[in-house]
């Protein structure tokens, strides 16, 4: 059997990283969290004091890097280079710098590869924001997760808080808006549903509920034994 693929797509704060973590807990598949990947391209090149807005240097930092998904006690561990960078690639000036990187094709090129070298195995339940549409387009379920953007704002300004990395309300509304644009604007993969994706609101859901909603969708279809 083909390994079972669940893509998870979607803005900025809409509940994806939760729901696809919990989701693969119960599926006993593999989490990945494709923007880790650029998060990390984003960090090798702000700590090179390489402008993320230099595409050509980044195109160049970019063959070089060596980005890896580890174990770790608390979930995945994402090493740059050989150092783990799980918490210093959620900084917000990395969040910024990720969304400037990952429309220069050089480097969704690489990390399109690298991403779909990680679902080898029993399968994999990835989100991001194009993994239904590009990275896995005949993936085995594929699901758009939305949230109105109040709300969104919210949820990562709890996650913010929580790092010790908090601003106001108004100013993570104005950040999630923003990186709304760079991912519906960019050229190459831009953020759109995949035509084939079911889109589920989590604005009044909890993950939980959303991950059951999705594991009955599993389950009608006979996605598992």
């Amino acid at each position: 059997m083909k390994p079972l693929v669940i893509a998870i797509d979607g803005p900025a704060g809409a509940g994806k990283s939760t729901v696809a973590r919990r989701l693969a807990e119960r599926l006993g598949l593999l989490y990945v969290d494709s923007g880790a990947t650029y998060r990390a391209v984003a960090l090798k090149a702000l700590k090179a004091g390489v402008s993320p807005d230099d595409e050509a240097v980044v195109a160049e930092l970019v063959t070089g890097a060596n980005i890896q998904f580890v174990a770790g006690d608390s979930g995945p561990r994402v090493l740059l280079d050989g150092d783990d960078v799980t918490a210093a690639i959620r900084s917000p000036e990395v969040s910024l710098a990720a969304s400037k990187v990952s429309r220069y094709p050089a480097v969704r090129q690489k990390m399109v590869s690298l991403q779909r070298n990680l679902a080898r195995g029993r399968g994999v339940v990835m989100e991001g924001r194009d993994i239904g549409t590009v990275v896995f387009p005949e993936a085995s379920l594929k699901i758009f997760l939305t949230a109105a953007s109040e709300e969104r704002a919210r949820r990562r300004l709890d996650d913010d808080q929580q790092r010790g990395q908090a601003v106001g309300l108004g100013q993570t509304i104005a950040a999630i808006e923003r990186r709304d644009q760079l991912d519906r604007e960019r050229k190459m993969s831009p953020l759109v549903p995949a035509p084939d994706a079911v889109e589920v609101d989590s604005t009044n859901l909890t993950a939980d509920q959303v991950v059951e909603h999705i594991l009955d969708m599993v389950r009608d279809r006979k996605l598992i034994g």
